[in-house]
C-alpha cells in the first residue's frame, strides 16, 4: 500500500526549553517503533489516495484523549498547533489529516482488534519502567453512558439512589502502588462486577483489593488461580454481639477501603479530564477502543509523573 511521507521538511520550531511542551516529554516515554510495527498493516486511506502513516494517526488519537477533542477539533488543532504537529511527526507547513481520516482509522483498529494489542504493548513497556515492585492490585468498575440510548450493545442499569444509566461498564485492574492500569474488560452496564471481575485481573496480582460487589467464589477463585490473595470488603461476620461485629468489620475493612479507594482517582481523571463521561460512538467494539485509548493516555501521563517524582 502507498503511504504518505511526513516530517520531511525542517520543523523550523524555535527551540525554547523554558516553554517545552509536556508532549515532548511524553514522546519519550515509550518506544514508538514497537507500536508502529503493530500498526504496520493498517490503512485509513480514501480510495485513490496515499495512506497517512498509522503511527501519526495513533498519536493524534492520544492527543484527542488528553485534550478531550472531537475529530473535527482534533483536525483543526493538528493544523494549528506546533506542539501537536511535532508530537505526531508533521513538519510545520505540510498538510495534516482531515476528520474523516480518523473515522476510517478507528474502523480499521476495531476491525483488526488492535486496541487491546496496543494497550497490552504499551502497558508492558510502562510496567518495565515501574519504580516499585508490584505488591497488589485494585479492581473496580465504572459505568459510562452510551453515545445514544438507541445503542443496542449498551444496557440500562439502576443503582439505589441514583438515576438509571444506559451504557457500558469498564472493569479495571490497576497497580495498587502506582495506580497504573494493567488490565481492562468492557461489558454492557448491567453485567455484575464480580462476574466480569476476573477478566480485569492481571497476572500475579498480589493482594487484590475490591469492594463487596466482588465477594463470592467466582471472583475469589479467579484471584487465587492467578496467584493472588483476595482482600475484599466484608459485609458481615459470625459474632453474637452487634457492637463487636461493627468493631471487627471496621477493623477489617478500613485498610482495604484506604487502598482500594485509589482507583476512584483513575475513574475521576478519565471522566473529568479525558472526556469519558459519555461514549463518543455506538457499539461495544468502539466503546472498548475509546476506553483502552483513554487508559493508554492515562498510563503514559501517570508514568511520566512517577518518573519525574522519582528524580
Amino acid at each position: 500500500m502507498s503511504r504518505r511521507r511526513i516530517g520531511q521538511e525542517a520543523f523550523e520550531f524555535a527551540p525554547d526549553r523554558k516553554n517545552a511542551s509536556t508532549l515532548d516529554a511524553l514522546s519519550k516515554v515509550i518506544d514508538w517503533a514497537l507500536a508502529d510495527r503493530r500498526l504496520a498493516m493498517i490503512s485509513s486511506a480514501a480510495k485513490g489516495e496515499p495512506a497517512w502513516p498509522p503511527l501519526a494517526l495513533f498519536k493524534a488519537m492520544l492527543l484527542a484523549v488528553w485534550y478531550d477533542l472531537s475529530d473535527v477539533k482534533l483536525s483543526e488543532a493538528l493544523d494549528d498547533r506546533s506542539s501537536f504537529r511535532r508530537f505526531c511527526g508533521f513538519s510545520r507547513s505540510e498538510p495534516t489529516p482531515e476528520r474523516t481520516t480518523f473515522v476510517r482509522f478507528r474502523k480499521a483498529l476495531v476491525a483488526q482488534g488492535l486496541d487491546k494489542v496496543l494497550f497490552d504493548e504499551i502497558t508492558a513497556q510502562l510496567k518495565a519502567k515501574a519504580i516499585k515492585v508490584k505488591t497488589g492490585t485494585l479492581v473496580d468498575a465504572t459505568i459510562i453512558a452510551s453515545a445514544s440510548e438507541d445503542d443496542a450493545d449498551g444496557h440500562w442499569v439502576k443503582h439505589r439512589g441514583r438515576t438509571a444509566v444506559h451504557g457500558y461498564k469498564a472493569h479495571v485492574g490497576a497497580d495498587a502502588d502506582t495506580a497504573r492500569v494493567e488490565e481492562i474488560a468492557v461489558t454492557p452496564a448491567n453485567i455484575n462486577d464480580g462476574r466480569a471481575g476476573p477478566d480485569a485481573l492481571p497476572d500475579n496480582p498480589g493482594d487484590v483489593y475490591a469492594d463487596s460487589a466482588y465477594r463470592g467464589d467466582h471472583f475469589g477463585q479467579a484471584v487465587r488461580a492467578k496467584g493472588g490473595t483476595p482482600r475484599i470488603v466484608a459485609t458481615g461476620m459470625w459474632v453474637r454481639d452487634e457492637a463487636e461485629i461493627r468493631a471487627r468489620l471496621e477493623a477489617y475493612n478500613q485498610p482495604i477501603h484506604r487502598i482500594r479507594g485509589r482507583i476512584e482517582k483513575i475513574f475521576g481523571t478519565w471522566k473529568r479530564s479525558y472526556g469519558l463521561r459519555r461514549m463518543r460512538w455506538r457499539g461495544i467494539a468502539k466503546a472498548a477502543l475509546q476506553i483502552r485509548m483513554t487508559a493508554i493516555a492515562y498510563n503514559m501521563k501517570r508514568c511520566l509523573n512517577i518518573v519525574a517524582v522519582a528524580h
